[in-house]
């Protein structure tokens, strides 16, 4: 077994963190660039918007298996060099994407780069716990609010590409160029070291069964990170193409919508840190799952009507922003949580990355663009009812171990 070096001063500790926000700046600029370009993929590969939206099942697949398997490399290897082996596979496999024009080759490989997507991305969710241990939480926030940056980033380069004539090849290389000297970096950082053996020591009321592990709150938990996840995948994803289909766009403008997407999922990030200091966890995400519903309902009621598009799309990033993190936060308040029951959250989630927006590619062409808010609204209003049914079974928890 490979040791796992030490990280032993502040002055380091801070280099390797920096590492890491730009780990998750490459993350979100690979994420966020498949929307923009769908239609070019498709155009490469001589399909329709149908049969190109088995990509985001292809990506979302390879981010489950990455997340699932990726961890258990970091369990066993000094973390920072897998690491940087991921973001130059990552690299590699994104500087492919424009060059292929056989549909099933293109799946393999946006399965191989969201395969290592999610094993850089369990990476640096792992190793800055390590890093910060019980001080980890603004770092995690800081971190998070970086793959926002990315994401943001992404939709912009890859219109200054187009509109410089480089077109979908250079739009990518340029990203898989970006990726590269981050890899290098951390290459060269220092590995935190596992805490192994450690066990954080039981609270009062971590014999309750509240506290305990529960199948049944995993599983509701599991299935509201498949709605959510499902929601902002196919936002992000199809928006763009949503946009040039019913004329509000052309294709420099449906990637600045993306990107508004992305940075006003930023920006909510951001100014979430403040909130979740002063406001109960649960009142939090009844706020951010109404204000989805109400922008995508702006979206539907003025369909033909930009600034209503522009409205709705900044509405729902803005939204969106807090639910996953605040949801990690409340599963652990009112369960243990494990490193087995958070894979489970990350298969609901991936999973729901994987059929949503599919969904929406199999009725797009035959039923309209609309399909597209429509599957989303219906998708946020489970969301909803499945966030009710989770306080529910807690407060009847709480009831039967008061």
């Amino acid at each position: 077994m490979t040791t796992i070096e030490p990280v032993s001063t502040n002055r380091t500790r801070l280099y390797v963190t920096i590492g890491y926000y730009a780990v998750f700046v490459a993350l979100g600029l690979t994420t966020a660039a498949l929307g923009p370009t769908l239609t070019d993929l498709a155009a490469n590969t001589h399909t329709t918007l149908s049969q190109i939206s088995v990509s985001f099942t292809a990506h979302a697949l390879g981010y489950l298996i990455g997340s699932f398997f990726g961890g258990r490399l970091y369990d066993r290897r000094s973390g920072n060099p897998i690491m940087g082996a991921m973001l130059l596979l990552m690299a590699l496999s994104v500087a492919l994407v424009p060059v292929i024009s056989v549909l099933w080759a293109l799946i393999v490989v946006l399965l191989l780069v969201g395969a290592f997507e999610g094993a850089s991305d369990v990476g640096g969710n792992t190793l800055l716990v390590w890093l910060h241990g019980e001080k980890v939480g603004p770092f995690m926030n800081a971190m998070h609010f970086f793959f926002g940056v990315g994401a943001f980033l992404s939709p912009v380069v890859i219109a200054r590409v187009y509109t410089a004539g480089g077109g979908i090849t250079w739009a990518y290389w340029t990203l898989a160029l970006l990726i590269v000297p981050i890899a290098a970096a951390v290459l060269r950082l220092p590995s935190p070291s596992s805490p192994a053996g450690e066990r954080t020591a039981p609270d009062e009321q971590s014999a309750t069964a509240l506290r305990r592990t529960s199948a049944v709150l995993v599983a509701l938990i599991a299935s509201f990170f498949f709605l959510y996840v499902g929601v902002e995948s196919s936002f992000g994803g199809w928006i763009a193409t949503y946009a040039k289909t019913t004329g509000l766009g052309d294709a420099t403008t449906a990637a600045y919508l993306t990107s508004a997407f992305w940075g006003a999922l930023t920006l909510g990030r951001l100014v979430s840190i403040p909130l979740a200091a002063r406001f109960r966890l649960r009142a939090l995400l009844w706020a951010d799952l109404v204000g989805c519903l109400l922008s995508v309902l702006v979206v539907i009621a003025w369909p033909g009507v930009p600034a209503a598009l522009w409205i709705g799309t900044f509405g729902a990033g803005f939204s969106m922003a807090s639910i996953f993190p605040t949801m990690i936060s409340f599963a652990g308040r009112h369960m243990t949580t494990t490193g087995k029951t958070t894979a489970w959250f990350f298969v609901g989630a991936s999973s729901g990355g994987m059929v949503i927006p599919w969904l929406i590619g199999q009725w797009f062409e035959t039923t309209g663009p609309q399909v597209t808010v429509f599957i989303v609204l219906a998708s946020l209003i489970l969301n909803l009812a499945m966030f009710g049914v989770i306080i529910g079974y807690v407060k009847r928890a709480e009831r039967g171990n008061a």
